[in-house]
């Protein structure tokens, strides 16, 4: 069981300016686990959650982590220990937890979030309250979603073959996606062939030409070498937020006092905060190593990148008509962007003069 040594929590403190506390029976446990590993930005993101809950409640809340599929090994399965409470806290991708709320694949939607000032905003307001009350309601009550954070960054096209410019550079490709219906529906309004494929087999599928290209993020591209099995262009749409979501336990919140659940709320938030941070740093590195290694990256204009968000417009309706509780997330979703714009268009203009 990968739990923190004290030794290690400690550390973690004077990192991050909390003030250590004394060691002592906690009133209460948060078992936290997510299916990664500690490069991840799910691993980062908890780090700092456990630090500042531990430390701001004086230690009356002990938060334990669990690393990779200790404690479950899937979206269904984590979300299930969630609601009967073996599990507390759990972080999913949108895709490992459509099965049981589809709605939350209005993250996986392109171009509707322009960039991370917008999606940061977005996310930090009423859009995921609105998201929670769904899930709450569909959970009866069981499962609470606590926040949205970042998990990878941003999606974009990359290929064996060649630049892409345009949607048309796409059509034909052979694109991997996960076996949900959105992704693949986004693929074909694109012109190019979705093709399911298991994480896991996605680097031999490059290499013998089962697929010729998928939607990822650089660092999960890098992370996994995909550069080695032929994937050599990116091409930078940033079609969609990689999104995380955080699920809690409800009826462990509630049983906190107002006092611990607001200290759990400010994890939380510190949580998010880390967890849009890491991306960022991590991206970095991960472009530079790609370009190095003979990798090539492609920016499409504002005008290329409107052709893609025409390409893809046919996916918001089919998503709005498909998809349960679709048409209810995506207008939280367009209203939050708007919301969003707008304060940030505002604060620019303030900023200019």
């Amino acid at each position: 069981m990968l739990k923190h040594s004290l030794k290690a929590l400690l550390a973690a403190a004077v990192l991050l300016g909390a003030p250590a506390f004394s060691a002592s029976a906690a009133d209460y446990t948060i078992r936290a686990t997510a299916n990664s590993n500690e490069n991840d930005e799910d691993y980062d993101g908890l780090v700092v959650f456990k630090s500042f809950v531990e430390s701001a409640s004086n230690g009356a809340i002990e938060v334990e982590l669990f690393i990779g599929t200790q404690l479950c090994a899937n979206g269904a399965e984590c979300l299930q220990g969630v609601a009967d409470g073996s599990i507390d806290v759990y972080i999913s991708t949108s895709g490992g937890a459509a099965g049981i709320f589809p709605y939350v694949q209005v993250l996986d939607l392109p171009y509707l979030m322009a960039n991370d000032r917008v999606a940061e905003a977005v996310l930090s307001g009423d859009f995921t309250r609105k998201m929670r009350e769904m899930a709450l309601a569909d959970s009866d009550g069981a499962i609470r979603l606590m926040t949205i954070g970042n998990t990878g960054g941003w999606r974009n096209f990359a290929n064996t073959k060649r630049v892409v410019q345009t949607p048309a550079d796409l059509k034909g490709l052979k694109i991997r996606t996960v076996v949900a219906d959105l992704p693949q529906e986004l693929v074909r309004a694109l012109g190019a062939s979705p093709t399911p494929i298991p994480w896991p087999e996605l680097f031999t599928s490059f290499q013998t030409g089962v697929v010729e290209g998928s939607k990822n993020g650089i660092t999960d591209i890098m992370g996994m070498k995909f550069p080695d099995a032929g994937l050599q262009y990116v091409t930078l749409d940033g079609h969609a937020y990689m999104g995380a979501l955080w699920w809690m336990n409800n009826q462990k919140f509630m049983d906190m006092p107002e006092d611990l659940r607001r200290v759990v709320v400010d994890g939380f938030a510190a949580l998010q905060q880390a967890t849009f941070a890491s991306p960022k740093r991590k991206s970095i590195q991960a472009y530079a190593d790609f370009v190095a290694g003979g990798g090539s990256l492609y920016v499409p204009s504002p005008a290329e990148k409107a052709m893609f968000r025409e390409a893809a417009a046919p996916v918001y309706d089919w998503f709005k008509s498909n998809i349960q509780g679709g048409g209810e997330i995506f207008d939280a979703l367009v209203a939050g962007v708007a919301e969003a714009e707008a304060e940030i268009e505002a604060g620019m203009a303030a900023d200019l003069n």
